[in-house]
């Protein structure tokens, strides 16, 4: 069984998605049509930005859900999937890759989603960082018994996890959790505190946006960051897309459990190859590729 992935945030890099505009009158359609929506002109933005123009979240949320959303429309009959998962931002394009979103409305809530987390991320300094070489559980119980709000947020892969937090307490734990025997502790380059209690404000901006869109049965189950499981019903869809902004992505387990419902094969759709090295680390002898045109 085909198990396709949609990365999130970080993937994005100069000259994204231009292979595909050059080579399908589709995706230019979907490309320009993307351009009219936003009111800006992010193809321009995706094909010749700088880095530092990339990073901004206005654009880099928008830009990655394109690439991923159109590659998926292009590939046409070779888009072919038993089940679908979306690491934090990708659940978005995972969602209109299994017809459970329209690619406007997608878009449009991708959008909503990057000012709202930006408008979060300003009322508070806050940060993240990556923590190597510890079991779970004991980067769980430093988190809960370091001062101020710090959590784990992303659960990437055996031994690779995120915190998330204010900034004090995410230095506090890092000490901490180096003490423990973590192998990294690292800061990572973001502008706050994604999936914790920190995002609650665009929590709260984003529901109202999710609740009022259409989403229909899908084509195949979505494993959500929150729920871990397979999901078709669209209100337990739209339920676990907002609680994810404050929850923690928990993609080893979603991974998991594709495998023991019988995904064999993950193809990664969109920028980047992070997905697939994530698969490998959860098992090594999953088939991963890279999906194209």
């Amino acid at each position: 069984m085909k198990a396709y992935l949609f990365p999130g945030q970080g993937a994005q890099f100069t000259g994204m998605g231009q292979d595909l505009y050059e080579a399908s009158d589709k995706a230019k359609e979907l490309f320009q049509h993307a351009n009219e929506v936003l009111g800006f002109d992010i193809t321009k933005i995706m094909f010749e930005g700088t880095p530092d123009e990339l990073k901004e979240t206005k654009v880099t949320q928008p830009a990655i859900f394109l690439h991923s959303t159109i590659l998926a429309e292009v590939m046409g009959s070779d888009f072919q999937p038993d089940m679908v998962a979306g690491h934090s931002l990708g659940e978005l394009s995972a969602l209109v890759a299994n017809r459970t979103l329209a690619f406007t409305d997608g878009l449009k809530l991708v959008s909503k989603r990057a000012m709202a987390m930006q408008r979060a991320c300003e009322l508070e300094p806050s940060t993240m960082a990556a923590v190597l070489g510890l079991e779970d559980n004991v980067v769980e119980e430093i988190c809960v018994s370091t001062p101020g709000i710090v959590v784990a947020a992303n659960y990437n892969c055996p031994g690779q996890l995120v915190i998330s937090g204010e900034v004090e307490a995410v230095n506090t734990a890092c000490e901490s959790l180096k003490e423990a025997g973590a192998r990294r502790a690292l800061l990572l380059p973001v502008g706050g505190a994604f999936h914790s209690p920190l995002m609650e404000p665009a929590r709260e901006e984003l529901a109202a946006a999710i609740e009022d869109t259409v989403f229909t049965a899908p084509a195949c189950p979505i494993y959500q960051n929150v729920s871990t499981t397979a999901v078709t019903d669209p209100s337990e869809m739209k339920k676990n897309l907002i609680a994810q902004l404050t929850a923690p992505v928990k993609w080893t387990q979603s991974v998991q459990n594709m495998i023991a419902d019988g995904a064999t094969q993950f193809i990664e759709v969109g920028p980047g190859n992070v997905l697939q090295g994530l698969v490998k680390k959860v098992d090594r002898s999953l088939e991963t590729q890279k999906a194209s045109i």
